[in-house]
């Protein structure tokens, strides 16, 4: 579960202000909203990649509102995916579990399990350049769920992808939504993710979240 409690970042010139919304566990929110209207901002809040001036972050019923990114039990995909460029796909899936000094034998299930959901077994040996956008976002979300995360925050992961690789990720997220449970938010500008994905739309219009389920 996400629980949002009367957020407030302030950042230069730009704040939101009283940012409240739940998002129950296992679901897939997608969240909706005008360019440079702060979706990007409340998602790396949650994560703890932005400061904020007040309110509450809940995750699975732990507040996790001071607690470092890497403590919180999140996997985020950030826009493009920001791959690590000289590491195989192999290594990126099982790098999160590699620093929290998991076993040999332990990374190399994780990284057998993962390959086979994402369909991506035959790129293991590769490195990202000369992939192509689709695969690199399943390499991106396989290493957002390397070390078995709660929570999942995607930021625009379909945006640059064409029309039939958009459409062969929305099964995607979907298997991995049912295998993993994982509870989701996605940023998006694209009306077809909210009809193919959302359980749950959240929409940031004039800083204040509207929820229809």
């Amino acid at each position: 579960m996400i629980s949002v409690q009367d957020l407030e970042v302030r950042l230069g010139n730009f704040s939101l202000n009283g940012i409240s919304f739940e998002i129950p566990t296992g679901e897939y929110a997608v969240m909706r909203g005008k360019t440079g209207s702060g979706k990007t901002t409340i998602l790396e809040a949650i994560c703890g990649l932005k400061p904020i001036s007040s309110g509450n972050i809940l995750l699975d019923g732990s507040d996790v509102t001071h607690l470092k990114p890497s403590v919180r039990g999140i996997g985020f995909v950030p826009q493009e995916g920001a791959l690590f460029t000289r590491m195989t796909v192999r290594e990126q899936l099982g790098f999160a579990l590699s620093i929290r000094k998991e076993s040999s034998n332990q990374i190399a299930r994780r990284v057998s399990k993962l390959s086979n959901l994402l369909g991506i077994d035959p790129l293991l040996d590769r490195i990202p350049h000369g992939l192509s956008g689709g695969e690199r976002q399943r390499v991106a979300l396989g290493r957002a769920l390397s070390a078995y995360p709660s929570v999942l925050c995607l930021d625009e992961p379909l945006s640059a992808l064409d029309e039939e690789t958009r459409q062969e990720m929305y099964s995607l997220l979907k298997t991995v939504q049912k295998e993993t449970g994982v509870t989701t938010i996605h940023i998006t500008h694209n009306k077809e993710d909210v009809e193919k994905l959302a359980d749950r739309t959240l929409y940031l219009k004039d800083g204040t979240i509207q929820v229809e389920e």
